[in-house]
């Protein structure tokens, strides 16, 4: 397949404060899917994601664990790393911004803008907090706190770098005017807009006296650089950016990045600081700023002073890596939350993975090696049945692709599961038990079973981005390969003769829910 050129995808970098948990994870998830159809469809991915390890909140949760910061991050980023390998992320880069090369072009980076006016000193006073290490003013705050997360702020006064965001704010309008496939979903747009560009914008404190653990300012070391300035180059530095013109040839094929993959909390940042600094360092800003929703756990945000969080290690033991990648994939919709608790884990492990998918393999499979003694045979004895059949296998890919290009990976999971319903129907209408039973009906079950398989591989090369390891092990039990991507619209290419596998395996053994809520019962008391 000839290369359609290059895609570089990120993710949000996720903070070391501590163990990620499931909400964090899905943005992983859903940027390895993404990643995956990119490079199934032909194009040449660069996946790029990684661990944020300044700041104040790292400092103290350091100092109250007894260990250094970079002992502390380097523990906590290990762990992000072990969770993203565990749901199989299947990123190029991961960087951290301790990285000597980060650092360095970081204090780079913020030399260039203070040389060139756009960053100053001054004295910043206001209303700070902590945990999401931003300061506000009174009007910003909500009830007395902070606007962002609810908790408390304190006064803080003190010697600071800014950077002049009003000089670059009338440019970024136009830009957000002029692409309106910038920033999605268009709500998250509409709130950009709104709440922070059209008021005006205040200029940015982008450095810090108050704490040590950051990367110093190299020309005025009681200052480290703030949060936002670190973290969000990475998008840049990871990929070979060089802030003195001597960008690596990686840097040039890759950016502008194709689509910035966040939470929609921190689309604020990504859609006004980051193209403003962009703007001042003269490069391109990136094509999409994608702000995803939460995964709600019950009904509220997942956080750890709740104790409400459910981390992804966890259900894996219950249920499966791909099990968990299905469920954070198919049920977080484009615009609003999604929720995840337990039991509707189970009924959707029980209904869609056991009953539609994995039955219908299993019983496809079982019918070939009872009838057939596992050989497949396509004898052309068709039926009614058949040509809708073959239209819903074959129009899916169109469908997936339709829905991938908006970013609408829920619905395009969905539309898989529709070729495997379609499937179970054609079991249903043909009766391959029935046609059993007659002699002259042997020509006929062959093709149904047929069918069957070049159905199924057909779903199953669909379903790789979302589902790797399932799609690998459906592909194995039929004997056959994944299908290029640009023939999954076509139908009649498993080969006919094919042996399907003698002893085909449960993909998804039904839960009872008594049994699995008793196991949760037991690890809540714990």
């Amino acid at each position: 397949m000839a290369s359609k050129g290059k895609y570089y995808i990120t993710t949000a970098i996720a903070y070391t404060s501590g163990k990620p948990h499931i909400g964090n994870t899905y943005e992983a998830v859903l940027a390895d899917a993404i990643a995956r159809y990119k490079r199934q469809e032909g194009y040449e991915v660069f996946f790029q994601t990684g661990t944020d390890e300044h700041g104040q909140k790292i400092e103290d949760k350091a100092a109250a664990a007894g260990k250094t910061p970079k002992e502390f991050v380097d523990e906590v980023s290990a762990q992000i790393k072990d969770i993203w390998g565990l749901m199989g992320t299947s990123y190029d880069k991961f960087i951290r911004t301790t990285d000597e090369d980060h650092e360095k072009q970081v204090q780079k980076i913020f030399k260039r803008l203070y040389d060139q006016g756009d960053i100053y000193k001054g004295e910043y006073e206001g209303m700070y907090c902590t945990p999401c290490e931003s300061f506000w003013t009174e009007s910003q705050l909500v009830d007395g706190k902070c606007p962002d997360c609810g908790r408390e702020v304190k006064k803080a006064s003190e010697e600071a770098y800014f950077f002049k965001m009003s000089k670059y704010a009338d440019r970024l309008i136009e830009h957000i005017n002029t692409h309106p496939e910038f920033i999605q979903p268009v709500s998250r747009k509409n709130e950009m807009m709104n709440n922070f560009l059209l008021p005006g914008l205040q200029d940015l404190c982008v450095s810090r006296t108050s704490f040590k653990w950051g990367i110093p300012v190299d020309f005025d070391d009681r200052h480290v650089v703030y949060v936002w300035l670190d973290a969000l180059t990475n998008y840049i530095t990871g990929i070979g950016y060089d802030a003195e013109g001597n960008s690596t040839d990686q840097y040039k094929k890759l950016w502008p990045a194709d689509l910035h993959l966040i939470g929609k909390d921190i689309i604020r940042f990504h859609t006004i600081y980051w193209p403003i600094f962009l703007m001042a360092l003269d490069e391109p800003l990136p094509i999409q700023v994608f702000g995803h929703p939460w995964l709600l756990q019950g009904s509220g945000k997942m956080s750890k002073s709740k104790g409400n969080v459910l981390y992804a290690d966890t259900l894996v033991d219950f249920f499966g890596v791909d099990a968990v990648r299905y469920f954070v994939l198919h049920e977080m919709p484009f615009e609003n939350d999604g929720v995840i608790t337990w039991e509707l884990m189970i009924e959707r492990f029980n209904s869609d993975l056991a009953n539609t998918l994995g039955n219908l393999v299993n019983r496809t499979v079982s019918m070939s090696n009872k009838y057939f003694d596992g050989l497949v045979e396509n004898t052309g004895v068709e039926d009614e049945f058949d040509s809708d059949l073959k239209a819903v296998v074959t129009g899916t890919k169109a469908v997936v692709e339709e829905k991938m290009k908006g970013l609408r990976v829920a619905d395009a999971i969905s539309e898989i599961f529709n070729l495997f319903k379609r499937c179970n129907k054609y079991i249903d209408e043909t009766m391959p038990w029935a046609l059993a039973k007659e002699e002259d009906k042997k020509g006929r079950l062959a093709t149904v079973l047929y069918n069957l398989c070049e159905s199924i591989t057909i779903g199953a090369s669909l379903l790789t981005p979302f589902m790797p390891s399932t799609s690998d092990r459906i592909l194995e039990q039929l004997c056959t390969e994944r299908r290029d991507f640009e023939k999954l619209g076509e139908f009649g290419l498993y080969a006919s003769g094919t042996k399907v596998t003698p002893s085909p395996e449960i993909l998804f053994a039904r839960l009872k829910e008594s049994e699995v809520m008793e196991k949760v019962e037991e690890l809540e008391n714990k």
